[in-house]
């Protein structure tokens, strides 16, 4: 069982261009503003642009589901019939990261932490 959508990541080619973009959008400041990772947190949901994120296979924006063990998801999520697309992975100090995909390509992420 998932805690729901925790957050979306986007992933840009241009950091800037997208920052400056997303805060006049959304209102805010970023939280974090780092050459890997730009984070925005609005009513509660994370939102992050990810310069990296199309080096690592994301094609769109991807929800990233909470989850009490990624690992655990992620061999259920290829027991359901999807497939892994990015293994678990620890980000931050607390953060652990993967992305799957369902039978119908569709990509998820789970994050734990």
């Amino acid at each position: 069982m998932t805690a729901g959508i925790q957050s979306l990541v986007i992933p840009v080619r241009d950091a800037a261009a997208a920052t400056a973009f997303h805060r006049t959008l959304l209102g805010a400041d970023p939280h974090t503003e780092s050459p890997y990772y730009v984070g925005f947190t609005v009513n509660g949901l994370e939102i992050g642009l990810d310069p990296n994120g199309h080096a690592a296979g994301l094609t769109g924006p991807t929800p990233f589901f909470g989850v009490d063990d990624v690992a655990k998801a992620v061999a259920a999520a290829v027991e359901a019939g999807g497939t892994v697309v990015s293994e678990p992975n620890q980000v931050a100090e607390n953060t652990t990261v993967a992305t799957v995909a369902d039978a119908e390509g569709n990509r998820i992420g789970l994050i734990q932490g």
